[in-house]
């Protein structure tokens, strides 16, 4: 354990932001599953809906810091190209 009290703080810190981190991450991994169980379903509708709040949360995210822009932009792409091809 730190001794010194800027250390426990920096500590105190990144527990408070790890936390938060992990319940974004968790949060754009619930959506994007959801997304591929409907794709799967092939309802077009409902995951173009889900699409929509996965691109606005996985943006949220990006400029929060949770993800890099690069990853996010990938995630995205990659996502919207499979709805695109539903039928």
């Amino acid at each position: 354990m730190a001794n010194i009290k800027s250390a426990k703080k920096r500590i105190l810190q990144t527990r408070k932001k790890t936390e938060f981190n992990r319940i974004i991450k968790s949060r754009v991994r619930t959506k994007i599953k959801k997304i591929f169980s409907l794709i799967k379903t092939k309802s077009k509708d409902d995951a173009k809906l889900n699409f929509l709040s996965f691109e606005s949360d996985i943006s949220k995210a990006m400029s929060k810091g949770v993800f890099k822009k690069n990853t996010a932009s990938r995630l995205v792409s990659r996502l919207s190209k499979k709805v695109k091809n539903l039928k």
